[in-house]
C-alpha cells in the first residue's frame, strides 16, 4: 500500500532554536529570528531575488539579478524574459523548490510596474509558499 511519506526537518521539532534571521529587519533588537523551514525557505528566496551577483563579497556569485530588469520597456517579450529568468534561476539556485505557479503581471502599466508572483513546495514535505515582488 503506498501513502505520500512527508518528510519533516530535524531543525523543525525544537521550536526555541532559531534557523535564521527573517526579512525585513524591524524588530527593536533589528533581527528577528525565523524558527521554522518553510519561514527559512521564504527568507532565503526573498534574499536571493532581491541581491544582484557581485553584492556580497564573500559571496560573489550569490543573487539572482532581478534588478537587470529594472528600466526595460514593459512588453509581452519583457514579460516573458522575466518569467523565464525567473523560473531559471529558481531551478539553479533552488533545486528542491517546485513552481506551483509563476505569474508575472502587467496590470499597472502606467507605473511602468512588473508584479512577480510565485507560488511554490517541496515536495515530500509541509513546506509551501507565495512570494510577491514588484518593480
Amino acid at each position: 500500500m503506498a501513502f505520500n511519506q512527508q518528510t519533516i526537518s530535524p531543525a523543525n521539532l525544537n521550536p526555541n532554536t532559531g534557523l535564521g534571521v527573517s526579512i525585513p529587519f524591524n524588530n527593536t533588537s533589528v533581527f528577528s529570528s525565523t524558527y521554522t523551514t518553510q519561514e527559512v525557505v521564504k527568507t532565503n528566496l526573498i534574499n536571493y531575488f532581491l541581491t544582484n551577483p557581485g553584492e556580497i563579497p564573500l559571496n560573489p556569485s550569490f543573487g539572482a539579478g532581478l534588478r537587470n530588469f529594472l528600466f526595460e520597456q514593459i512588453s509581452n517579450v519583457t514579460v516573458d524574459n522575466v518569467r523565464a529568468f525567473v523560473q531559471s534561476k529558481l531551478e539553479t539556485a533552488f533545486p528542491m523548490i517546485q513552481i506551483d505557479s509563476l505569474q508575472v503581471l502587467t496590470t499597472q502599466q502606467d507605473n511602468n510596474t512588473l508584479i512577480v508572483q510565485l507560488k511554490y513546495y517541496i515536495p515530500n514535505s509541509n513546506i509551501n509558499g507565495n512570494i510577491t515582488f514588484q518593480f
